[in-house]
């Protein structure tokens, strides 16, 4: 077995005060998330990992990209047939977490997933390159298939049938929103005091602060 128990750091970057703060978690989010960006926090700091609950009954987590928010919530695209797809389907409590290693903050967003009108999901599709558009076509998301050939074939078929041609959205294809009930935010502090500001939406709408306990 591989020890990793010397594996540390002390996060000394930021402070996370409720002095500061926002009374609703997406402004708060639009300050972290361009403050992230604007200092270099990473390549693509709109990756971000969404966690299901899956048919079998295990949740899964996998990496995609935030594509846009707002005051309704966040929103991501993908095949409403894959793994993911069918997860929401069946269940749509999602959870989709930020964690930002150069900033040493991290944010989870406890939601609920549902599809993007279709002319968001048109929208958004047509602003891809056509090489993205053919991908969304070709791939059966999460289904098995014997080689990297058999994918590769298939799109060469695909790019000489769509040549010259406008590429339309498959029907199984598109986004989702996932409206928040929790947010909470994280800040790495010294001695692992961390900062941990909790907001959940009450039945009025409004949202209410908490500190955690690190």
């Amino acid at each position: 077995m591989e020890d990793l128990s010397n594996y540390r750091r002390s996060y000394e970057k930021s402070e996370l005060l409720e002095s500061n703060i926002p009374e609703d978690p997406i402004n708060l989010f639009h300050r972290w998330f361009h403050e992230v960006e604007d200092f270099g926090g990473g390549e693509e700091v709109n990756a971000m990992t969404v966690s299901t609950f899956g048919l079998d009954g295990y949740p899964k987590a996998r990496v995609v990209l935030l594509k846009r928010y707002n005051e309704e919530g966040f929103v991501f695209y993908t095949n409403y047939n894959s793994e993911k797809g069918k997860a929401i389907e069946k269940n749509p409590h999602v959870c989709l977490s930020f964690f930002w290693h150069g900033a040493e903050r991290q944010v989870i967003i406890k939601g609920i997933a549902e599809k993007t009108s279709e002319i968001i999901s048109d929208n958004y599709f047509d602003s891809r390159p056509d090489g993205s558009k053919l991908g969304a076509i070709v791939s059966n998301q999460s289904e098995v298939i014997p080689s990297r050939e058999f994918l590769e074939e298939n799109l060469k078929q695909l790019e000489s049938e769509y040549e010259s041609m406008v590429i339309p959205r498959p029907k199984h294809w598109g986004g989702y929103l996932v409206r928040p009930v929790e947010v909470e935010f994280w800040q790495g502090r010294a001695n692992r005091l961390h900062d941990r500001i909790r907001y959940s939406l009450q039945e009025d709408y409004s949202w209410k602060k908490e500190r955690l306990s690190p």
